[in-house]
């Protein structure tokens, strides 16, 4: 990271300095330098009442942090999905706007620890949060809550946008699909134009006011976003408790080509497994919809035209 070494930045990479060092005091073992020269580090935060119940927050601190850019961040909790991850990272992001140019990781990590021990005051038992809302035939593995630092180095250029704070931005409207049913299991697909992550949000928050949708098993969403001034993609994906889902349908987006939109799979688990199968229904109904919206060609369209895959038409939201 060349651009820490610019003067300019000099008065940032000091408080970093002295904010990191503050933190390794307080949090001991807890706290991991995961690649110093990157400004790349780790904290696992857990509650004193449930034990289990531990999240990993894994941190990118930008050249210009704190004075002009927030950390990029990601939340990685099995247990947390949905709505909770949600309303957890609107509650650190209303900090990073509430404090805007100070150093914000402290407030955060013991920002996530008071909702951990809320979780665990709460009625809802946590004996094994690994599995909450997760159907039998998810295999579980340890390595979930293994922080992917490479996806974070790749989403460090557009630090600014994941803090984009359009409150009075409209949610964009939202297509409802064809629903596919398999042996008790139905899967619904949701998409949306989205040009900036706030919308991604605004999307999601408005899909989980629909009490159907916010019962199902899983919501498992992806969205490619282009940015113009950096000629690249901004793109993330959720799995929501069916493992490798969200990657899957994330790379689908990526080899139709399509570009600033988000789609959401919704599967309600009709306690039969299915097996990869359910990952055929997942991608069937994403690219469904793409193509009902004009996204992509579909697979006789692209056949006569002699292309794998049609360019996705311009979308934009009002």
């Amino acid at each position: 990271m060349a651009d820490i070494l610019n003067p300019e930045n000099e008065g940032d990479l000091q408080a970093q300095i002295e904010e990191v060092e503050a933190l390794s005091s307080i949090y001991g073992d807890e706290w991991c330098v995961i690649d110093e020269a990157s400004r790349i580090f780790c904290i696992k935060i857990s509650s004193d009442l449930e034990p289990k119940l531990t999240a990993c927050l894994q941190i990118i601190l930008p050249p210009d942090y704190p004075s002009a850019a927030p950390p990029i961040y990601q939340i990685n909790a099995a247990w947390l999905r949905g709505p909770e991850r949600a309303k957890l990272a609107n509650s650190l992001e209303d900090l990073y706007v509430e404090h805007t140019g100070e150093s914000i990781l402290y407030q955060w990590v013991e920002t996530i620890r008071e909702f951990l021990v809320e979780k665990s005051q709460s009625s809802e038992t946590v004996d094994q949060p690994e599995r909450v809302n997760m159907t039998a035939e998810e295999d579980v593995d340890d390595e979930e809550d293994i922080p992917d630092f490479r996806t974070l180095k790749l989403n460090t250029e557009h630090a600014h946008l994941l803090m984009d704070r359009a409150n009075d931005e409209e949610a964009p409207p939202i297509k409802h699909g064809t629903t596919i049913t398999d042996r008790r299991s139905t899967f619904q697909p949701h998409l949306a134009p989205v040009v900036s992550p706030r919308q991604v949000k605004k999307v999601l928050e408005e899909l989980y006011e629909n009490k159907k949708i916010a019962s199902a098993t899983h919501n498992i969403y992806a969205y490619r976003i282009y940015c113009e001034d950096k000629h690249s993609f901004l793109q993330d994906c959720e799995d929501d408790g069916e493992t490798a889902a969200g990657g899957r349908l994330l790379h689908l987006l990526q080899i139709l080509d399509v570009r600033n939109v988000m789609v959401v799979v919704s599967r309600w688990y009709g306690g039969i497994l299915l097996g990869p199968d359910r990952f055929k229904h997942i991608n069937n109904c994403a690219r469904n919809i793409l193509v009902e919206e004009g996204y992509t060609a579909s697979a006789d369209e692209a056949s006569k035209s002699g292309a794998k895959t049609k360019r996705p038409k311009s979308k934009k939201t009002k």
